[in-house]
């Protein structure tokens, strides 16, 4: 069985949601040691991450030394988030191998996601980011050539685009990688935004793709079995926040689209994750699951999460 398992960025920080480097070498521990797990029993399994926090820490940087040197673009902050948490969860699921007695090689690749240039989210960038500035901040920024809306008492804070992930450019690697025996990273953050120019060459753009739809494109492109979306909760949940509240174990495709447009998934968090998985399924995957990392083993099998499967 393959699997593509889909690690949140806040995955890869402390309870508290700190980013330090501490913090993410600490929780990409607990992450691969049930990786390791899952390969000590013979599923193969390809991974993909989040990368907002990390991100965030960047546009931190950008913002402080803006007034000194040009801040790095979107796409750059992609590329080297996903160069960095490739290579801290290598070395983590290296040490959870070892420990396991369990021979395997591990690879990251970092990752190019084409976009559509006429993707209607690049004429109106909604997507925030990074953090709430006053305006004389945010005007240095602007000047070098980002998006910032004025959001009222909170502040000033940066918009971008979030374009459908159309191919991952770099799937071919991933997949030779996968079929030679390496247990590859890949397409972290969805992956790094790029456009085809007329002349066949790739650009990369400012804009941020959802990681959970990215990870839904690069399951199919490497023939997983199964999509594992890794969040904070057990399951998703009907009438979230109400004394009415109903986790979804087992449910079909038919019916989660259903309950996706009667509203229960927020567009900021749930949403994007039952849209995946729902993709994944619709496009020909066995099933896709959503739950907690506590519970990977358990929905590898279907027995634990809100588990899609076609129907």
């Amino acid at each position: 069985m393959r699997v593509l398992l889909a690690l949140g960025g806040n995955a890869m920080t402390n309870a508290d949601g700190r980013a330090r480097p501490e913090d993410q070498i600490a929780a990409a521990r607990v992450a691969m040691a049930e990786v390791a797990d899952l390969l000590q029993h013979d599923v193969e399994v390809v991974l993909t991450h989040g990368n907002g926090p990390q991100v965030g820490n960047l546009l931190v940087k950008n913002e402080l030394a803006a007034a000194v040197v040009p801040p790095v673009p979107l796409d750059w902050c992609g590329a080297q988030t996903q160069a960095t948490l490739g290579f801290v969860l290598m070395n983590a699921l290296d040490a959870a191998l070892a420990a396991r007695g369990v021979d395997r090689r591990t690879a990251t690749v970092v990752t190019r996601t084409l976009v559509d240039a006429a993707d209607p989210g690049f004429e109106r960038p909604t997507k925030p980011i990074g953090r709430y500035l006053p305006a004389d901040e945010a005007a240095v920024l602007v000047d070098h050539g980002e998006t910032w809306e004025d959001r009222g008492e909170k502040g000033w804070r940066r918009v971008v685009a979030s374009p459908d992930p159309v191919r991952i450019v770099d799937a071919p690697a991933v997949q030779a990688l996968v079929e030679a025996g390496f247990v590859v990273v890949a397409n972290g953050g969805g992956g790094i935004p790029v456009v085809e120019e007329p002349d066949g060459s790739l650009r990369g753009v400012e804009a941020v793709i959802d990681k959970d739809l990215g990870a839904a494109l690069l399951a199919r492109a490497v023939a997983a079995d199964v999509l594992v979306i890794g969040t904070d909760v057990p399951h998703a949940v009907l009438r979230f926040g109400t004394p009415d509240a109903e986790p979804l174990g087992t449910v079909t495709v038919t019916r989660m689209r259903a309950h996706a447009a009667e509203g229960h998934f927020a567009s900021g968090s749930m949403g994007p994750k039952v849209d995946a998985a729902c993709r994944f399924v619709e496009q020909g995957g066995t099933r896709a699951v959503i739950t907690d990392l506590a519970h990977i083993t358990d929905a590898i099998r279907g027995d634990a999460g809100t588990v899609v499967v076609p129907g």
